[in-house]
C-alpha cells in the first residue's frame, strides 16, 4: 500500500483511529484480480439452494456419500477438554487442566555471543543474533538420526513482519501515521533482521515443561539478507536478473514468511506472503513488467526500505519483486546451507506449504494464495519420496506439475495443471514459457479459469482421514448481488473451512470432491446465517479461520485472524477452537486457548507424541486496541494495551512462541 492509499484509508470515517498495522489489514481487502472468472460464491449458490443451507448443510454426509473410496481412513477420537470463554484482556488463557507456558519471545537470545536484548537501543547487528518479530507459522523437525520430536526437537519459526508502532519509539504520528522521516536506517536495518525465520533447538525438561537451547549448533537465524538460490524452471530467467544478479539464480533474503510446512525429509518450507509491501519507487513508462507488478500489488511502499537499498526501489530493480513470492525449503539439520527459493511450486502470496505423500510415493504440497478471490495450488512432484535416503529428497521440489483448483456446482472439482503450451497457457495469452507461468502464476490461473476464493488461506492434508482442509478467512468485498445459499452473506467478515476428499483417496488425483465443515459466525443471529453442529456452544463459534493443524489422534485445530475487526467479527480475542470432523459431532467447535488483546493466533503444531502444542502469539497490543475498552486509544511503543508476556514497565509487547502442555502429561485435546 503506497503512502497516497494509506492516506485515502485513514481519512474514511469508518477506518478513524485504526493503527498502521490494521490499515495494513484492510488495504488486502482491495482485489487486484482483474478476471471474470467465477467465485466460491458464484459456485456455492449453483450447488446449493437455500432450502439445502437452512435444512442442514452440516449433515456430514455429502462426502462420505461421493467419496466412499477413503477406504483406510481412521476416525479420530472426538475431543475431551472443558472449553474457555469468549472474552479479551491483556493476558493470555488456555483450557482447564493445561499450562501455556512462554517459549521463545522477540529478543530472546540464541547464541553465546547474542546481545542483551534492549528494544530501546536495539540495532540491524543485535537483532540477526536474537529471536525474531511477529512469529507466525512453527514447525518441528526431528534432530539428525531421529523421527521422534516429543523429548527434542528444533522448531522451525517465521517471522512474518514487522510492527513499527510497538517496536520502536517515536516512529508514528500523533494520529497514528507513519513517520518516514523517523524510518531510519537504523530502524529499517532492525526490521530487515527481524524478518525471515528462527530454527531453535528445544528440549522437554524433567519437570514436564519446555525450554530452548540458547546455544545450540543447530540454532540459527534466517533474515531478509541470507543469500540464498533459486531453482527449478524460472531459475536464470532473464526476469530474474537484477544488476546483483546477473545470473538470475542468487538472492538476498526471504521477507514476510507466513505459514509454511515441514517436508517428509525433515526440511523446513517457508512461505514468502504478502511481498509487495516492501517495495517503493515507481517503474518506468511502458515497462514490461507494469501489468505483472499491478497483478501483485507491486509497489506496495509500506516500509521505507528502498530509501536505504536500492533492490526495493523499482525505479533501480524493476525485476527484484519477481525475486519473492516463492516457497524456500530450508534444511534445519545444517545450519550453514543455502536456503533455496523452489520456483516449480509457482509464485503468489502463500499461505502454508503443507506436504504430503501420495501413495505412489510422489510428494504433495498444497498452498493458498491469501488475497480475496484469489486461488488455490496444489504441486505434486515428478520423481518419488524415498525414505530411507534424505539425500535423493532433497531436490524433489524442483521438478513436477502446480495445478490450481477450479470448483464445480455439482461438489466435483478439479486440479488444472499449471503446464505452458497446454490449454490457454500459450504465446498467444503472453506466456513464452513455463518460467512466465511460474513468475505468474496469478495471470495464469485467471486465463485458465480457476475459481476465486474467499481468501484461501491455509491448507492441511489429514494423514488419518485421508481428507483435505483450507480456510476460506473472509472476504469484506463480496457485494449484494453475490449473495448465495451456502454464503448468505454480503461483506463475508466471518469466512468458512471447505473440505475436500481427493478422488479414490489419491492426494496426486486430479480431481476431487468439496463440502462445507463449518460456516463461521455467530449461529445465533439469523442474519449472520452461520452453519455449526448444534453441539456448539456460545464459546465455541468463532470468525475468521486462518492457521490449521492436524494432531497426531487425526483431529482439526483452527486458529483465528481477525484483524483489528475482532469486536465486529465475534467480541472476542483470536483463539484456538477443536473442530469435529467425524461422527455425530461433525462441525462441532470448542475454545482451547485466547491470545492477549490486539494478537494473532498462529503456528499451530504438535510434538510427534501429541503431548505439546505450540501456540504463536503474533503483534500482541496492536489489532483493535482503540476498540479495547479498558484501552481506547492508539497503541504506541511508551503506551501499548498490553506488556504481554513480560509485562514489565519499559518492555514493549513480545510476540511469541507458547508450548501448551497438559498437566497430567497426557495428549492435548483428549
Amino acid at each position: 500500500m503506497s503512502l497516497k492509499d494509506y492516506a485515502t484509508l485513514a481519512a474514511k470515517p469508518e477506518n478513524s483511529g485504526l493503527t498502521f498495522g490494521e490499515l495494513y489489514e484492510i488495504s488486502e481487502d482491495i482485489p487486484v484480480n482483474p478476471s471474470t472468472n467465477p467465485t466460491i460464491g458464484d459456485v456455492f449458490a449453483q450447488r446449493m439452494g437455500r432450502r439445502t443451507m437452512l435444512g442442514g448443510l452440516l449433515a456430514g454426509t455429502a462426502i462420505a456419500t461421493v467419496a466412499p473410496q477413503l477406504v483406510q481412513a481412521q476416525t479420530p477420537a472426538p475431543f475431551g477438554f472443558k472449553e474457555i470463554a469468549h472474552g479479551v484482556d491483556e493476558r493470555h488463557h488456555v483450557a482447564e487442566g493445561y499450562d501455556a507456558d512462554v517459549l521463545l519471545r522477540w529478543g530472546d537470545a540464541l547464541f553465546a555471543d547474542s546481545p542483551v536484548f534492549d528494544p530501546a537501543t536495539l540495532t540491524g547487528a543485535q537483532q540477526e543474533r536474537l529471536f525474531g518479530y511477529n512469529c507466525d507459522y512453527v514447525g518441528m523437525a526431528p534432530l539428525p538420526g531421529s523421527n521422534d520430536t516429543s523429548a527434542r526437537a528444533l522448531l522451525c519459526v517465521n517471522h512474518e513482519y514487522t510492527s513499527p508502532e510497538l517496536m520502536f519509539r517515536g516512529v508514528m504520528t500523533a494520529d497514528g501515521k507513519p513517520d518516514m522521516s523517523k524510518m531510519t536506517k537504523n530502524v529499517v536495518d532492525v526490521e530487515l533482521a527481524a524478518h525471515g525465520g528462527s530454527i531453535v533447538e528445544i528440549a522437554k525438561g524433567a519437570n514436564g515443561k519446555w525450554i530452548y537451547v540458547r546455544n545450540s549448533g543447530f540454532n540459527r537465524r534466517i533474515t531478509a539478507t541470507t543469500p540464498m538460490r533459486l531453482s527449478g524452471p524460472a531459475a536464470g530467467h532473464d526476469r530474474l536478473k537484477t544488476a546483483a544478479d546477473q545470473t538470475g539464480r542468487a538472492v538476498f533474503g526471504t521477507i514476510n514468511n507466513c505459514a509454511g510446512g515441514m517436508t517428509p525429509w525433515g526440511t523446513y518450507l517457508m512461505a514468502e506472503e504478502n511481498f509487495h509491501g516492501y517495495f517503493g519507487g515507481k517503474l518506468a513508462d511502458g515497462h514490461k513488467e507494469t501489468a505483472n507488478h499491478r497483478r501483485y500489488g507491486v509497489p506496495g511502499g509500506w516500509y521505507n526500505w528502498a530509501a536505504f537499498y536500492d533492490r526495493f526501489d523499482l525505479a533501480k530493480e524493476p525485476n527484484e519483486p519477481n525475486r519473492f513470492g516463492w516457497i524456500v525449503e530450508v534444511d534445519p539439520h545444517d545450519p550453514t546451507s543455502t536456503p533455496i527459493k523452489r520456483t516449480a511450486l509457482g509464485r503468489s502470496k502463500h499461505e502454508g506449504a503443507e506436504s504430503i505423500v501420495a501413495r505412489d510415493g510422489r510428494v504433495v504440497v498444497y498452498s493458498g494464495d491469501d488475497e480475496r478471490f484469489e486461488y488455490a495450488f496444489k504441486f505434486v512432484t515428478s520423481g518419488r519420496f524415498n525414505p530411507n535416503d534424505r539425500a535423493a529428497n532433497m531436490n524433489l521440489l524442483d521438478s513436477g506439475t502446480l495445478y490450481v483448483a477450479k470448483f464445480n456446482a455439482d461438489g466435483s472439482g478439479e486440479w488444472m495443471p499449471m503446464t505452458f503450451g497446454t490449454g490457454a497457457l500459450t504465446t498467444a495469452n503472453g506466456f513464452a514459457s513455463q518460467a512466465d507461468v511460474l513468475i505468474e502464476a496469478r495471470r495464469a490461473a485467471d486465463v485458465m479459469g480457476a475459481t476465486k476464493l474467499d481468501r484461501p488461506e491455509d491448507f492441511e492434508p489429514n494423514r488419518r482421514t485421508g481428507k483435505v482442509y483450507l480456510t476460506l478467512t473472509n472476504n469484506s468485498n463480496r457485494k449484494a448481488d453475490q449473495v448465495d445459499a451456502v454464503n448468505p452473506r454480503a461483506e463475508n467478515n466471518w469466512g468458512q473451512v471447505v473440505e475436500f476428499a481427493e478422488a479414490d483417496g489419491d492426494f496426486a488425483a486430479t480431481r476431487f470432491r468439496w463440502e462445507l465443515l463449518v460456516v463461521c459466525g455467530d449461529p445465533a443471529k439469523p442474519d449472520v446465517k452461520a452453519k455449526y453442529n448444534a453441539a456448539t456452544t456460545a464459546n465455541g463459534w468463532f470468525a475468521c479461520p486462518d492457521n490449521l493443524a492436524i494432531d497426531p489422534a487425526g483431529r482439526l485445530w483452527v486458529g483465528t485472524d481477525q484483524g483489528g475487526a475482532w469486536k465486529s467479527a465475534s467480541g472476542t480475542a483470536d483463539g484456538v477452537y477443536a473442530v469435529e470432523t467425524e461422527g455425530p459431532g461433525r462441525g462441532t467447535s470448542k475454545m482451547f486457548f485466547r491470545v492477549p488483546v490486539g494478537a494473532e493466533i498462529c503456528g499451530l503444531s504438535f510434538t510427534s507424541d501429541g503431548r505439546a502444542m505450540t501456540v504463536a502469539v503474533q503483534h500482541p497490543g496492536t489489532d483493535g486496541a482503540k476498540e479495547y475498552a479498558p484501552f481506547g486509544r492508539l497503541p504506541t511503543f511508551d503506551d501499548p494495551p498490553t506488556r504481554w508476556p513480560d509485562f514489565q514497565a519499559n518492555m514493549p509487547p513480545r510476540p511469541s512462541v507458547v508450548m501448551v502442555t497438559k498437566r497430567d502429561g497426557g495428549n492435548i485435546g483428549g
